[in-house]
């Protein structure tokens, strides 16, 4: 199984940004499949999911902003960040959990995680 993690970069405040997860040896149309950042200094933490059933779930903070879809011709799932803040700053990682646990937004319920990418949120 493999996690390709991309789109990350600067953005200004107000801006926008779309991430892309690409993933191979699994379908991600039969596994819950999440968002993660962690910022400098702060745990990682969740910030949405797409579940096998394809219904979705969001931190607090990101919702109305962000949103997660999937492509299952792709096999590639998004984020489409927008109305970013400086508090968005982090390294997003894409994830897999292949046992559909209901502890979505849990760290350890996913067994494969992709390198993560880089979101700076600054002016």
């Amino acid at each position: 199984v493999q996690l390709q993690a991309s789109g990350g970069g600067l953005a200004q405040p107000g801006g926008s940004l779309r991430l892309s997860c690409a993933a191979s040896g699994l379908t991600l149309n039969k596994n819950n499949m999440g968002w993660f950042r962690q910022a400098p200094g702060k745990e990682r933490e969740i910030v949405a999911v797409i579940r096998w059933s394809g219904s979705t779930y969001y931190q607090d903070s990101v919702k109305g902003r962000f949103t997660a879809s999937r492509d299952t011709a792709k096999n590639t799932m998004y984020l489409q960040m927008n109305s970013l803040k400086p508090e968005d700053t982090a390294v997003y990682y894409c994830a897999a959990d292949t046992d559909r646990s209901v502890a979505i937004s849990n760290s350890r319920s996913y067994d494969y995680w992709g390198q993560g990418t880089l979101v700076t949120v600054s002016s």
